[in-house]
């Protein structure tokens, strides 16, 4: 029996407005894209992929990572540097850092992440390696 993630989607309430925001990150972390359509986009790596889509019925509440749910998807960043870098590019593409004061060990001494927050309030966390 494989294991392992298969796939993540994301339903979003105006794809005009995030796509562009996941599709800088995704590409940025190593994604790539594999299949786009008027409502949505997937991506792949490391034999998944993510898929960010405006469902035909979608309904209830905005997104809030609050409340119980998906709080934030966590990407592999590469090195320090590389998470360095992409949490400086992140405000001029739709993603906020949060934990300013924490940077980059809001997850612990030993841990060496930036998290981001766009618009629509999902949250990612980009961890670098070791």
């Amino acid at each position: 029996m494989a294991s392992g993630l298969h796939h993540v989607e994301l339903w979003v309430a105006d794809l005009d407005s995030a796509g562009p925001r996941w599709a800088w990150l995704l590409e940025r972390l190593g994604f790539e894209l594999d299949d786009s359509w008027p409502a949505g986009s997937s991506w792949s790596a490391g034999g998944a992929y993510l898929t960010v889509t405006t469902p035909p019925a979608l309904s209830g509440e905005p997104h809030d990572r609050r409340r119980p749910g998906v709080n934030h998807l966590a990407f592999r960043g590469g090195s320090r540097s590389d998470v360095d870098a992409l949490m400086a590019d992140a405000p001029a593409h739709g993603w906020q850092p949060l934990y300013h004061d924490r940077y980059p060990h809001a997850g612990g001494p030993q841990h060496y992440a930036g998290w981001l927050e766009d618009a629509d309030g999902f949250k990612t966390e980009v961890v670098a390696d070791g």
